[in-house]
């Protein structure tokens, strides 16, 4: 996982070319794992802060519209 701060309101680019932003972070209920929650157009998704931080490289995929490294990357603070 990186180790980045992440900060409420922040906005983050999704490596497809959506901006998400982020809400709150939240504990899974049962296993305490730090959750991101954040707002994707009119919809709000929970995923790990491991998975959100992720330090898989996906700058090779197919898929990659922005040509990021990582599936989320921060493009500005609140």
């Amino acid at each position: 996982m990186r180790n980045e701060e992440i900060a409420i309101g922040s906005k983050w680019q999704h490596f497809k070319g959506d901006v998400m932003e982020v809400v709150l972070i939240a504990l899974h209920t049962e296993t305490l794992e730090e959750m991101i929650i954040y707002k994707h157009g009119d919809d709000m998704w929970a995923r790990p802060i491991s998975s959100f931080l992720s330090q898989e490289n996906i700058s090779e995929r197919k898929d990659n519209k922005t040509g990021q490294k990582y599936r989320f990357e921060r493009i500005s603070d609140k």
